[in-house]
């Protein structure tokens, strides 16, 4: 149901007439990721094993919806994304990007079929929304500030998460002639019911314009915490893929 949601909506947005429809074109965009370790959208989890990562989106005017689907190379689901998003306001330097989100999570464990314990895989159901304001300093430096909130819908569940992150963003760093850097540096506080910690991460890019390929890493490293599994420093490089169409 939530697939079909997600389908129809995207063709109600391309093909739905209003006003300014033959001046706005569809634009449909993706990525996919292969990584030796999967790292969530939150740092501070990460599925500790290769993962491959899928993002899409298909957006008009300032709506777009962007699901995510995360698996490990076993190909076992990890967890899945549903967003919707709104960009509030978009000026020359200043934007405030809003969004609601259905998320998936999937965790192994032990069932019970028919009298013998099998493996199997339970889900756990989750909403959440952000707000990200933002604001281009320079022509390669945008500063800005992510808060999102999380809520369980199962027992068992993390009843609230609140993420809120201060980061900046150094883009259109030439290491030579066709080769460009991004590094999106953040410190960020986490927490996740009674239990919090204050963090620092990184995402690092290596690409070249105009080719689909590029690389990519994370490292996360705590400062100060007692989230159970998330004192460890994490880390990962992987490859990406990417594509945008505008239809």
């Amino acid at each position: 149901m939530l697939l079909s949601f997600v389908i129809s909506s995207a063709l109600n947005l391309g093909f739905a007439q209003s006003p300014d429809s033959t001046k706005k074109a569809l634009t449909l965009a993706g990525s996919a990721l292969v990584t030796h370790n999967g790292i969530n959208l939150v740092p501070t989890f990460s599925l500790n094993k290769p993962a491959a990562m899928f993002k899409f989106s298909a957006g008009k005017n300032r709506l777009s919806l962007d699901p995510e689907f995360n698996f490990s190379l076993e190909g076992k689901p990890w967890y899945f994304i549903f967003w919707l998003r709104y960009k509030l306001i978009q000026t020359e330097r200043f934007r405030l990007n809003t969004a609601g989100q259905y998320g998936l999570n999937f965790r192994e464990m032990p069932i019970l079929i028919n009298g013998s314990m099998r493996d199997g895989i339970m889900t756990e159901r989750y909403v959440a929304g952000e707000v990200a304001p933002s604001y281009q300093l320079t022509r390669n430096l945008t500063v800005g500030i992510y808060y999102l909130h999380s809520h369980g819908l199962d027992p068992g569940t993390t009843n609230a998460l609140d993420f809120l992150t201060l980061n900046a963003s150094l883009s259109n760093i030439n290491i030579a002639d066709f080769v460009q850097f991004r590094i999106t540096p953040q410190f960020y506080y986490l927490r996740q019911d009674d239990r919090n910690g204050v963090y620092f991460t990184s995402t690092f890019a290596v690409e070249r314009k105009g080719f689909p390929l590029s690389l990519s890493s994370i490292i996360n490293q705590p400062l100060e915490t007692n989230i159970i599994g998330g004192d460890k420093f994490v880390w990962n490089v992987g490859v990406v893929y990417s594509f945008e169409k505008q239809l």
